[in-house]
């Protein structure tokens, strides 16, 4: 009994890669073609500001007190001896556009808590429902500028 080994024709394996080489470029250049609009590159949103609110027996103190417009994380620590729900809300009369306001889930006492709002340019007072607790103002200047370009940013 005799065994014969087929190999591949040795004329056969370049027109093989040839045939690959030619489909991986078509495919290449068909996924290279697009639309043809331009992407218009937006400048990112100006970097989040973080306050820190602490709620005491007698009065709220916020640091800063002035930021620039955009977005807000108050960061607040009720020192108080009772649960409390901070509300970060504008503080103007008459104003030409609605009031913002959010408020935090309630903050038990002696713990931390954090609101997020987007404020805009405007006077703002941070407040609880105790009356017996002086609120905070708050004076939110013109919008930060944009954080393009800015590097390590969340």
């Amino acid at each position: 009994m005799q065994l014969r080994l087929h190999t591949a024709n040795s004329d056969n394996v370049p027109h093989m890669r040839r045939r690959l080489l030619m489909t991986v470029t078509l495919v290449t250049v068909a996924a290279g073609c697009g639309g043809e609009d331009r992407r218009v590159n937006e400048p990112r949103p100006a970097p989040l500001v973080n306050l820190t609110a602490a709620v005491q027996d007698d009065v709220i103190r916020v640091s800063p007190s002035t930021v620039g417009a955009g977005q807000i994380v108050l960061v607040i620590s009720n020192q108080s001896g009772q649960p409390q729900r901070v509300t970060f809300k504008t503080d103007e009369l008459g104003g030409s556009r609605g009031g913002r306001t959010a408020s935090s889930p309630v903050i038990p006492a002696r713990s931390t808590g954090r609101l997020t709002i987007d404020a805009r340019e405007g006077r703002y007072s941070v407040s609880v429902a105790d009356d017996a607790i002086r609120a905070a103002p708050v004076f939110v200047g013109p919008p930060r500028k944009s954080g393009q370009n800015q590097v390590l940013l969340p």
